[in-house]
This record gives C-alpha cells, structure tokens and sequence, in this order.
C-alpha cells in the first residue's frame, strides 16, 4: 500500500480543491447545484481518486484510478472554461486556476507513464 500524502501532485490538487471552494463561493445562489455543484465534484474527485487508487494492490488498479483523476481533471478544466464564459468567475481568477489544473494533468500524466512504463518493457512482441 502507498501513502497517497506522499504523492506531490496528491498535495497539489488538495491545494486546487481549496482554491477551486473559494472561487465558486462567489458565485450566485441560484447555481448552487448547477455550475457550483459541478465544479466542486469535480475537483474533489482528482485527489479522492489519487488516494483511493494509492490503496489498491496492484499498478494496473493504481493506474485505473488515475486515468479517473486525469478524466476529473480534465472535466474540471471544462467547467471552468464555461463558468469564465458565463461571466460567474473573474477571467484572472479561472485562468490562474486553469494553469494550475494544467500543471497537474501534466504531473498526473507523466505519473501514469512512470507506472506504465516498467509493464511496457517487459511484453515482448513477437514477429
């Protein structure tokens, strides 16, 4: 079993999740469980998958679990692209946020690479 606590971009996406609460608290009451309720699965959902997947017993399941993160990510990226469109977040708010996100899908995506990559050596094709 792995400690998830150890995992930088576990730490890094629990600080997104913080900023992503204090940007959607601005928006309007009525989108409570619209936009807002989205948005904040969504961003709960990248380090919830990191830590459940860091308890699973095999790479493959680890793997699986942050291939869901990395979709999380993504889907969160979405949402704050369309609340900035709706005009329910400050453009620097949600751009800062989205360089951030885009920070830790690319962390995510090496991460999911380095576990792949030993399992990729080790099947062999034959001719």
């Amino acid at each position: 079993m792995r400690n998830f606590r150890k995992y930088a971009i576990w730490s890094q996406s629990m600080d997104l999740v913080s900023e992503v609460y204090h940007l959607i608290a601005q928006f309007p009451h009525e989108e409570k469980y619209g936009l807002r309720s989205q948005i904040s699965r969504s961003a709960i959902s990248i380090p919830s998958n990191i830590a459940e997947g860091s308890a699973r017993n095999s790479e493959t399941e680890f793997v699986r679990f942050l291939e869901i993160a990395m979709g999380s990510a993504f889907e969160l990226e979405t949402q704050l692209i369309l609340a900035k469109r709706l005009r329910l977040a400050g453009a620097n708010e949600t751009e800062e946020l989205l360089e951030k996100l885009k920070y830790i899908q690319k962390q995510l995506y090496n991460l999911i690479l380095s576990i792949k990559r030993p399992y990729n050596k080790k099947v062999k094709v034959k001719n």
